[in-house]
């Protein structure tokens, strides 16, 4: 007989733990599947004892959302794995729908929908329910291409085929959403299960804006290209381009000065952008989150194309320092006097925050691919 394990952290559930098993060995029956119930438990209260009773297997000590998942999937030993909270809120028995996409071979990952479904009062804040989720649903579909209507709802179910594809590492929040992109990039067959959502027993642990961006910043580690790269080389384009046009029409300081320094401003702003994804994507390349290791990417932070951004960021400090220079020379052959030199000024300010952020950024990017094989 195929067998089903049920994942679920706790902390604290005492009043819903035993509700949640109960309707656990009803999917068993229903679904006629052997089955496992593994509870990964971080409570100062009686959960764990009331789990244990119930035959459950009681994991202790783990602590946050990733973490508590990533110890029950390795403790898991079903064909198939279902995962959920432990509060009540998802109805477990609903799980035999989800069942049925996977015992039939028609998905590998089946995802819950409490948009789709039934949404009861007081269970959702409006702000989570109306703007969070969905925003954040959008978001993870624009970048990475699914199709998925509810991202963050937490009961989902796959194969044992499936799990052993993705290759999930995170251990906060974000867990929820490596899940889908792994499902994605592994061209796993998702479906999605309109299901109910019920009013908690105990107070939600969610922090919305910690949370929130915890799941954003996940996004932009596995996708820089997108939330960096691009945005960071449209606005450093724009500023070179107004810096100059307005150079070449002349009269900067009569007619174009804010123009001018506008520009030297998105200069330095996409400079710093760039930078940033740079560190993002190095992050990503040295702790496995991107299996492509072989792209243009890789290429870029080799070893040797960082030695020769530093070699570009000091020939922009070489630049500045002439042209400052040449501003003390101006101001020397004048008698001292009143300067004239704003445009110059300000190429070398903007020459020597890019050549600066060029030359720290190198060497950090170099610390941190220095123990790795990426420039090989």
């Amino acid at each position: 007989m195929p067998k089903l394990s049920i994942v679920m952290p706790s902390m604290n559930e005492e009043k819903t733990i035993g509700i949640c098993i109960a309707k656990a060995k009803k999917v068993f029956e229903k679904c006629q599947l052997d089955g496992e119930i593994i509870v990964v438990d971080n409570s100062s209260d009686t959960t764990p004892d009331i789990a244990a009773s119930m035959g459950a297997r009681v994991i202790s000590g783990m602590e946050g959302y990733g973490n508590a998942y990533m110890t029950g999937l390795a403790n898991a030993t079903g064909d198939y794995i279902a995962i959920a909270d432990s509060d009540n809120t998802y109805d477990l028995e609903e799980l035999t729908g989800f069942m049925e996409y996977l015992v039939k071979g028609e998905a590998d990952f089946v995802i819950g929908s409490r948009l789709k479904g039934n949404i009861e009062k007081g269970a959702m804040p409006w702000l989570h329910q109306h703007i969070g989720n969905p925003f954040l649903t959008w978001l993870l579909n624009l970048v990475f291409r699914t199709n998925i209507s509810d991202a963050h709802c937490g009961m989902r179910a796959f194969t044992r085929e499936a799990l052993d594809k993705m290759n999930l590492k995170t251990h906060g929040m974000e867990f929820a959403s490596e899940m889908i992109i792994e499902a994605s990039y592994k061209d796993l067959r998702i479906k999605e299960v309109p299901i109910s959502y019920h009013v908690r027993y105990a107070p939600s642990k969610l922090r919305s804006l910690q949370d929130g961006w915890r799941h954003v910043r996940f996004m932009m580690l596995y996708r820089p290209l997108a939330f960096m790269f691009v945005p960071g080389f449209l606005v450093f384009l724009v500023g070179f381009l107004l810096t100059g046009l307005t150079l070449l029409r002349g009269n900067v300081v009569e007619t174009r000065l804010h123009s001018f320094i506008l520009g030297g401003m998105l200069l330095i702003i996409g400079g710093q952008t760039l930078a940033t994804g740079s560190y993002m994507k190095a992050y990503g390349l040295i702790h496995g989150i991107y299996q492509n290791k072989e792209d243009i990417s890789k290429k870029l932070l080799s070893y040797h194309s960082l030695e020769k951004e530093l070699f570009i960021g000091s020939g922009l400090l070489v630049l500045s320092f002439i042209l400052g220079l040449w501003i003390v020379y101006s101001w020397i052959s004048t008698g001292y006097g009143s300067l004239a030199e704003i445009e110059t000024a300000i190429v070398a300010m903007v020459f020597a925050a890019l050549g600066l952020q060029m030359v720290f950024s190198s060497t950090f990017l170099s610390v941190m691919l220095l123990d790795t094989n990426i420039d090989r």
